[in-house]
């Protein structure tokens, strides 16, 4: 076994027992990274901190004062400002602008030891459902279809996070979730991907897109990865007004194992004609696999569910508008030069700035804002997302957790989609509820498509309740026994 054959848990326990160094560890992620540059996962590399960091990481070893996360190789969603290093958010308006501080969740991440593999490519500022929309070029899936070379698309925005974990070139990686693009990714690449309770991890020093919707988050290859990662992330933070002051719990240990008694809702509103019969029967056999772990089944009704679509790429363009307003090329980034008036200047450099994906989502915003539609449509979508989220807290009396897909397909062509926006927005048709009501959830790898591709399973939970969340995702994981590997891993 090479080190990056290691779970995050196994290389921890491996650094404890001084079975490896945290420099030998880094130097072998450091090479997978290098060997998956045809997957485009990385927008900048940064192999010299990283091996810095490990040296660190050994010293503090050595000296007994190892952190929960010492000397572990991630990757960082390019979207989490980090102190000197550049941070893009995808697109060519932060063009040349290096943070002078760093987000609460990675600063907390390096303060319990963890080391800086790069920063992983995504959909300009978080907008796709696919790692399409990047300036910075689209990110490859690291599976194949059966019988089929066509490259495929890791799912979006955190694509790039997700691949980098699925390549075995990082032991996990942080990612954004603002209406599935943790567990879309991670359902599309067959590794775990988990959004926390809104409030739970500071938003602060992460770029924004929507901010009644975004939540940091991890990835990882196994449940208990995640538990482990999301300890070190979670937090109050002061400096983000929306930040929850609640504690932490030792999310590795609500693993158990225990179901016992558990009730476990399955939303007759997620059982969709046009969803293909290999995802029907994977759900169906989680559903099983809890029956036999002692939960009880309870069929549910999310009655506002159908709504949900419409009213986030409502909510989630209009706050991209106001958003990206302050990308003028006055502060920071791209300025196009010229003796342009400022009017003109900024026209010139949004115009040159924005991928067509954010222009369009700017657009749709602004317009929902605009005097005589606030009423119409952004004021309506705020009223909808109220009902939706007493939805949920109906349900809540009636179970403990809700198991449904993660996404309504397995992973497409690259390209495939992007003629037809409305598709690729209903790529989030399993996953924005959870996002309009804050709640915790998480996807994990439940089986494969007919085709040998990846589909997610999606737990949703109370709010901070990550833990039963967490403890369910485990025992479905054991159940499921998913070994399947990418084609990139099984190949190299």
């Amino acid at each position: 076994m090479t080190p990056t054959d290691l779970t995050l848990a196994g290389a921890r326990d491996a650094l404890a027992k001084k079975q490896l160094s945290a420099r030998e560890l880094t130097e072998a992620h450091v090479a997978a990274v290098e060997a998956a540059r045809p997957l485009n996962a990385f927008i900048l590399e940064t192999p010299e901190q990283a091996l810095e960091m490990a040296a660190a990481s050994d010293a503090r070893i050595a000296k007994g004062e190892a952190g929960p996360l010492e000397g572990i190789p991630l990757a960082i969603k390019d979207l989490y400002c980090t102190r000197g290093v550049a941070t893009t958010a995808g697109s060519r308006i932060l063009e040349g602008f290096r943070p002078t501080y760093e987000s609460t969740v990675t600063s907390q991440l390096w303060r319990d030891g963890a080391v800086l593999l790069g920063k992983a490519n995504l959909d300009e500022f978080a907008m796709g459902s696919s790692n399409m929309t990047s300036a910075f070029g689209p990110v490859e899936n690291p599976w194949k279809r059966k019988g089929d070379n066509r490259k495929l698309v890791p799912g979006g925005s955190s694509g790039g996070s997700a691949a980098a974990v699925a390549a075995r070139c990082a032991l996990g990686a942080t990612g954004t979730d603002t209406g599935g693009s943790i567990r879309q990714p991670a359902s599309f690449t067959g590794i775990v991907g988990l959004k926390p309770t809104y409030g739970r991890c500071s938003r602060w020093g992460v770029v924004a897109f929507a901010s009644s919707l975004d939540h940091p988050g991890p990835f990882a290859r196994t449940v208990r990865d995640s538990a482990i990662l999301l300890r070190s992330m979670a937090g109050y933070d002061p400096k983000d007004s929306t930040s929850v002051d609640v504690p932490v719990p030792d999310y590795e240990a609500a693993l158990t194992g225990d179901l016992r008694g558990l009730r476990i809702g399955v939303p007759k509103e997620y059982r969709l004609d046009s969803v293909p019969e290999a995802i029907d029967r994977v759900w169906q056999q989680g559903i099983e696999w809890l029956k036999q772990a002692g939960c009880e089944i309870v069929e549910l009704s999310l009655p506002h569910t159908r709504y949900a679509l419409p009213a986030y790429y409502v909510i989630a363009p209009a706050e991209a508008s106001s958003n990206l307003a302050r990308y003028d090329g006055v502060r920071y980034g791209l300025r196009q030069a010229g003796d342009q008036a400022l009017t003109e200047m900024y026209e010139a450099t949004r115009g040159a700035g924005f991928g067509e994906e954010v222009k369009r989502r700017i657009m749709i915003g602004t317009y929902v804002l605009s005097a005589g539609y606030y009423d119409a449509y952004y004021n309506k979508a705020r009223k909808v997302r109220t009902l939706i989220a007493n939805d949920f807290r109906a349900a809540w009396e009636k179970v403990d957790a809700i198991l449904t897909p993660t996404a309504p397909s397995a992973a497409f062509a690259i390209g495939e989609k992007m003629d037809d926006p409305v598709a690729m927005y209903l790529m989030d048709v399993f996953t924005v509820t959870a996002n309009l009501a804050g709640l915790p959830a998480i996807s994990l790898p439940g089986g494969l498509s007919t085709d040998g591709l990846p589909l997610g399973l999606q737990l949703i939970g109370r709010a901070f309740d990550e833990e039963t969340v967490l403890r369910v995702a485990g025992v479905l994981e054991e159940a499921a026994g998913f070994q399947a590997e990418p084609d990139f891993v099984a190949g190299r």
